[in-house]
């Protein structure tokens, strides 16, 4: 155990010396993205600006689909009977070891079902495992709980969201043609090579996570009496919420179960509909309207509901800040050509049996310029589906080797920490020391995964 406190201690100390907040790191990143495609390629300095400008909005839909996603997602976390399940299954640890390696594994399931309701649950379940404990009177490092819970979504692109394997699945994308049809996430998502490896890596690293746990003299427990409260202020601001006397007719309609009910079961036929007609077929909108459905279905009354997606507006309101800056990169990079320039010469050094690796490696540090899947894979996946096409590799290693490595550089990559932290009420500094370790670790098991799965 103390070896990989002593690996965590140097990422801890760079981390929280020189890694400045995620809006200033998104605007360095800009300033360094333009210097790079300035140097790599022929783009003038003005070419180069209006290129990042064009793509400040481009990603505007994806916005709005992901702030759906993240609101919905923490307010169906925080109904009634998914905090009476999350409260139990932060009262089952009865060790240091156990409750840092559950948070990991829970977070890591319910990223495979969605990513962001992993990193909602995730946030939720390290506050409550961080409750319970002081209750136990087990004391919990929380930045390492909830870098835990951070860690466990470095799975989320092989699962029910990914984005990449759910692109080339859909009819009349824009691979189709290329592709010469689709590919089905029973080759991708589903395949037994990939669901192996996502479990594999899984279990490395809720033990990593465990034996990263530092001594007693230097644990930082949760502030687990202003959690308690801020929790009391948002129940009472629940039971207080509602318009006009109960006993009015539209105080009955404010506070009647039945009509919120009535919605989120108007929305499950549509669900069932879609699925019974299209069979699997996954998107970020169904995805959307699964979360709404179960959250309306679940919550006390449509007041109850409204006030839920109230309090999970401060997750949203960072993420929507800096995303403009990172569809700008993405402009910026496509527009010059950089990407083909930097896909290019992972393919160019690629055979048959390294290439998914390579798109492994060049996933990793693209997304760490452009940390969205699906905008990610809509300017690599060509180069890379041509590049197997010419070499003969099956076309689902090269798709997931793409999203292995746009999940493997968010443990270095702050974005995503945002929506996780806001609701933890930690800073990224304080927990991503522990999160390179994880980068480290699951470079093994993504990498090798690959290279084996080739050949």
């Amino acid at each position: 155990m103390k070896y990989f406190q002593l690996l965590a201690k140097p990422f801890t100390i760079f981390v929280e010396r020189y890694y400045p907040d995620p809006f200033v790191f998104a605007i360095l990143l800009t300033l360094l993205t333009y210097l790079i495609t300035l140097g790599l390629t022929d783009i003038t300095p003005m070419d180069a600006v209006v290129a990042w400008g064009d793509g400040l909005a481009s990603l505007l839909s994806f916005m709005a689909q992901l702030a759906i996603m993240l609101i919905a997602a923490h307010a169906l976390a925080h109904t009634d009977s998914i905090q009476r399940c999350l409260r139990f299954l932060g009262g089952l640890p009865k060790s240091q070891a156990a409750a840092y390696l559950m948070v990991t594994v829970i977070a890591g399931l319910a990223s495979l079902l969605s990513w962001s309701l992993g990193l909602v649950a995730g946030a939720i379940l390290a506050q409550q495992v961080a409750i319970e404990g002081r209750r136990k009177g087990l004391r919990l490092h929380f930045p390492l709980l909830v870098a835990s819970a951070y860690a466990g979504f470095v799975i989320w692109h092989m699962g029910y969201s990914a984005s990449a394997p759910l692109f080339v699945a859909t009819p009349g994308n824009a691979l189709e043609g290329t592709i010469g049809g689709l590919i089905p996430v029973t080759d991708t998502i589903f395949a037994g090579w990939n669901i192996l490896i996502a479990f594999v890596t899984l279990a490395l690293v809720a033990i990593t996570c465990s034996l990263m746990r530092p001594k007693e003299e230097d644990i930082l427990e949760a502030p687990v009496e202003a959690m308690e409260s801020m929790r009391e202020d948002e129940e009472e601001a629940d039971r207080s919420a509602g318009h006009g006397s109960p006993l009015s007719p539209a105080g009955h309609m404010d506070n009647s179960r039945l009509i919120s009910i009535a919605l989120g079961l108007f929305l499950m036929v549509y669900l069932v509909h879609w699925f019974s007609s299209k069979g699997l077929n996954l998107n970020l909108n169904i995805v959307n309207w699964s979360f709404l459905a179960l959250g309306l279905i679940l919550a006390r009354n449509p007041l109850h509901y409204v006030g839920l997606i109230g309090n999970a507006s401060r997750t949203v309101s960072p993420v929507l800040l800096q995303y403009p800056l990172y569809a700008g990169i993405m402009g910026l990079m496509f527009n010059s050509g950089l990407v083909n320039v930097m896909s290019d010469w992972f393919t160019s050094i690629s055979t048959p049996e390294t290439l998914p690796f390579w798109a492994f490696i060049s996933g990793g540090l693209v997304n760490f310029f452009v940390p969205s899947g699906g905008g990610q894979w809509a300017i690599q996946g060509p180069v890379f589906i041509d590049a197997a096409q010419k070499l003969g590799v099956d076309l689902p290693l090269v798709v997931m080797g793409v999203a292995y490595g746009d999940q493997w550089t968010n443990m270095i990559q702050p974005f995503w920490t945002i929506p996780l932290l806001a609701i933890a009420g930690l800073h990224m500094r304080q927990i991503m020391g522990y999160t390179f370790v994880i980068f480290l670790v699951t470079f093994l098991t993504f990498g090798g995964g690959l290279l084996i799965a080739a050949t």
